[in-house]
């Protein structure tokens, strides 16, 4: 188990510092610019992802009903303990790099299904973040994705709800697309006393061939690697965990009324 995981780790580190040096071929070959913020105009499946929002704010609904809807996220990824290492903030995944989460898109019909109109979209999930909580300053590994948050809850009051990209700061609103480049350095808060919940998209950026095709060609073997697998194995581990859960307290009501 510990050589398992040190390959993991190694595999890991390897591939972020190849992914940070792909970034110069990948500025060369962008067709959309390099801005810290997207013009949604650029993303044409944006609007219509804007216009089913309620749909997907509806079945969200369904799913923070669940006594425990979503696993941590460093419980998931847990190179990433050094972001997150508590319960504030948790991700309902869909896709996670290209593998879907069969429980959730059966369970969301209508979010998978817009989730698979957007082109080149690699990771998905809903992003549920706690009162309080509080991401430090981080980026991301590679420009090759943009990354999508489309709100679906943000409390009030108005601002309490943040991301700091760069030196500029940005307020989620309801059913407004935002569409950011994550290796700049980003910070995030909820200051609410609720939930704010986004759908949180990573999508492969458009660019030009030959750049195109070497980093899909890259990509397409990072999605297999071992680190990927056991990111979809930790999840598939917490659904069983949970259904195991599920099944106990239905047993013990069924035992209560004998």
């Amino acid at each position: 188990m510990f050589l398992v995981t040190a390959l993991r780790e190694r595999f890991l580190d390897v591939s972020i510092w190849f992914l940070h040096r792909l970034d110069v071929l990948i500025a060369w070959s962008t067709l959309v610019g390099d801005p810290v913020v997207f013009d949604q105009r650029v993303f044409p499946w944006a609007q219509h992802l804007e216009s089913n929002w309620l749909a997907m704010r509806v079945e969200l609904e369904q799913v923070l009903k669940k006594p425990n809807p979503a696993p941590p996220f460093q419980y998931v990824t847990p190179d990433l303990q050094s972001l997150t290492d508590d319960d504030g903030w948790k991700s309902y995944f869909f896709y996670i790099s290209g593998h879907p989460v069969q429980s959730s898109c059966q369970e969301c019909p209508t979010t998978a299904m817009l989730l698979r109109t957007i082109p080149g979209m690699a990771s998905a999930f809903f992003s549920i973040l706690a009162p309080g909580k509080h991401l430090p300053p981080h980026r991301g590994v590679t420009k090759a994705f943009v990354r999508y948050h489309l709100p679906l809850i943000v409390p009030e009051p108005a601002g309490s709800c943040r991301i700091r990209l760069d030196t500029d700061t940005y307020y989620w609103k309801e059913g407004e697309s935002f569409i950011f480049d994550d290796t700049r350095e980003h910070e995030v808060w909820n200051d609410s006393d609720a939930l704010r919940v986004v759908l949180f998209v990573d999508v492969l950026r458009p660019m030009r061939f030959p750049g195109n095709a070497i980093i899909r060609a890259i990509l397409w073997v990072f999605d297999r690697s071992p680190w990927v697998g056991g990111v979809v194995s930790n999840y598939q581990q917490w659904e069983q965990k949970m259904a195991g859960y599920s099944l106990e307290r239905e047993t013990r009501s069924r035992s209560s009324l004998i």
